[in-house]
């Protein structure tokens, strides 16, 4: 009987250092092809960074069958996005009021927020009809707040007063926004729903200049794109031209551009993102970010 549990337990011994084993090479695995889908990524990112790489280029996605690796480039314009410091610089406090109403928040709510954003970027301490200076702030147990500049990450928008009530009704509003671009909203890059809250329309009415942009085949990034001059985009979304309120929110290019990249190597995935400015020249890196995919 001894003999037979000593065998039993000689067993299990065995079956739990092979389990070990099998967790430490999958690790060991896990890290080698992570490291080489971050390595892939970075290759991705060389060839979508080139100047005489377009967005239609098929460079921009490789798949090794053989090996199981490669990349995945998308090059868009970070002018797709609203710049929150430009949007304070130039006062206009009621474009960010409608789009957190179009998101949900009653009037109010809205304008205390736009306030607070304003106070948050202006260099005074004289606080908006319904804004947040450092009183509040103080009382919230919070120093040295507000910064009174510019923004320099967006994650710093998260900490304006009210903007836990935004979080709540749009949790991704972090991809409407950005620091980098060089001004206004790209009608060339912008999805209808941000051209519509900028021009005060539907998403309907809007959706005709991202439709004309994608040209005849209906697909974003194909050779017959139509890169449309402001004014025409101008002319499909309703604005008037002369209008400086409106038609200052928006733009026709932008030379600041984020590239996304892919890595795959044996199922594991790797992302890399970057956004320069400069790139038909000699780019310059503003911003870089590392992710693990799923």
């Amino acid at each position: 009987m001894a003999v037979i549990w000593l065998i039993a337990i000689l067993s299990m011994a065995c079956m739990a250092t092979l389990r070990v084993i099998s967790f430490d090479m999958d690790v060991s695995s896990a890290k080698i092809h992570g490291s080489r889908a971050r390595q892939v990524a970075e290759m991705g990112i060389a060839i979508g960074s080139h100047n005489l790489v377009k967005r239609s280029d098929p460079l921009l996605h490789r798949m090794d069958e053989s090996t199981g690796e490669g990349f995945d480039v998308t090059i868009t314009s970070e002018a797709g996005r609203f710049n929150i410091n430009w949007i304070l610089a130039s006062d206009d406090k009621d474009l960010l009021r409608d789009i957190f109403i179009k998101w949900g928040l009653e009037l109010d709510t809205a304008q205390e927020i736009a306030d607070a954003f304003k106070d948050w970027y202006d260099p005074d301490d004289n606080e908006e009809l319904k804004g947040a200076e450092k009183d509040y702030y103080e009382k919230q147990g919070r120093i040295n707040q507000p910064f009174n500049r510019a923004f320099y990450d967006v994650n710093e928008m998260a900490l304006v007063r009210g903007m836990e009530l935004v979080e709540a009704v749009r949790p991704d509003w972090r991809e409407w926004f950005t620091v980098l671009s060089g001004g206004g909203l790209s009608v060339n890059e912008a999805s209808a729903e941000l051209l519509a809250a900028a021009a005060d329309i539907s998403v309907e009415q809007a959706d005709a200049v991202p439709e004309k942009v994608r040209g005849p085949d209906g697909i974003r990034d194909t050779t017959d794109d139509v890169m449309l001059e402001l004014s025409d985009a101008l002319g499909l979304l309703g604005v008037n031209s002369d209008d400086p309120v409106i038609s200052r929110r928006f733009s026709a290019d932008d030379q600041t551009q984020r590239i996304e990249s892919i890595g795959m190597a044996e199922g594991t995935k790797r992302k890399i993102t970057v956004v320069v400015t400069g790139r038909t020249g000699r780019p310059i890196l503003l911003e870089r970010k590392e992710e693990i995919i799923p």
